[in-house]
């Protein structure tokens, strides 16, 4: 399974990003999937996550300003990124799980740098 990240990169304060997914190796319509993050000196967290139904959840930090969504047919997940702040500014990590578990797979991150 590999999932790679992409779209990531510097951007000023207020600015937007969206990052890409595309997963392979797996049957991705079956998959839940998922954005995490690591700032630093800090641990991962989730940012946002999306079922393989559809449904949504995020963290608060980021709720009005993210949106995740998946597209089956590229299998691909898309983490759109507005009014981003300093302290978005993190490694994201693309991530899929098979039913509610833990997530299993995990993809090389792409830097976000939010500048002030």
């Amino acid at each position: 399974v590999q999932l790679p990240a992409s779209g990531g990169g510097l951007v000023q304060a207020g600015g937007s990003l969206r990052l890409s997914c595309a997963a392979s190796g797996l049957t991705f319509g079956s998959y839940d999937m998922a954005w995490y993050r690591q700032a630093p000196g800090k641990q991962r967290e989730l940012v946002a996550a999306i079922a393989r139904g559809g449904n949504t959840n995020y963290t608060d930090s980021v709720k009005g300003r993210f949106t995740i969504s998946r597209d089956n047919a590229k299998n691909t997940v898309y983490l759109q990124m507005n009014s981003l702040k300093p302290e978005d500014t993190a490694v994201y990590y693309c991530a899929a799980r098979l039913g509610p578990r833990t997530y299993v797979y995990w993809g090389h991150g792409t830097q976000v740098t939010v500048s002030s």
